[in-house]
């Protein structure tokens, strides 16, 4: 696997949180960062891009320390779907392989959750963006009902330790806190190999 591709990515967006950007600002930049991740498929390790028959999968690829960032891959197995969720951090999604069909919903006064606008279609290659600034609840699924699709997503905290909520149309938010599908990382800091094969 060319961990380097990960590693660097991991690198320029520690820098971006360094650097304290506004966050419309950092959502720019890291998307930025986020395309030239997913415009080359040949680092993601098969481990991490395994489905499941049950759900989607949540692999753990990268978690700051500080636990102001985490890098995960989200695998759809055909015609998974999330349900209506919100994230309560900033963060940033990428289309590796296949495609995926995204719903947002915004609350109305009375409570509800109604969905706001088209359904959109993100290919491979396209990044999307949420936090609780710019809308934060939506809902996801595969594209494809007879293969698999793989997202990245970098979020503005440690994703699968923060408490968030599901949601239906016209009921209030039900907690959950999402961990990860994985029991390893990827190791992205053993150069050994890189070395040798150089």
């Amino acid at each position: 696997m060319p961990n380097h591709t990960l590693r660097r990515f991991v690198g320029e967006i520690a820098a971006l949180v360094d650097a304290k950007p506004a966050e419309s600002e950092l959502l720019e930049r890291g998307a930025a960062a986020l395309k030239k991740l997913i415009c080359v498929d040949d680092w993601l390790p098969d481990a991490f891009a395994q489905p499941s028959a049950e759900r989607y999968q949540q692999y753990l690829l990268y978690a700051d320390v500080q636990q102001r960032f985490s890098v995960v891959s989200f695998v759809w197995g055909p015609g998974q779907a999330t349900p209506i969720h919100d994230h309560t951090v900033w963060g940033l999604i990428g289309v590796l392989r296949g495609a995926e069909l995204a719903a947002s919903f915004e609350r109305h006064s009375d409570g509800g959750l109604r969905q706001s606008g088209e359904e959109i279609r993100l290919e491979a290659g396209a990044v999307e963006a949420v936090s609780p600034r710019i809308g934060d609840i939506h809902r996801v699924r595969n594209a494809y009902d007879d293969r698999v699709s793989v997202s990245i997503h970098v979020y503005g905290a440690n994703i699968g330790a923060v408490e968030r909520s599901t949601y239906t149309p016209d009921g209030p938010g039900k907690r959950f806190i999402s961990g990860y599908s994985n029991e390893t990382i990827p190791n992205l800091w053993d150069l050994s190999k890189e070395r040798r094969h150089s």
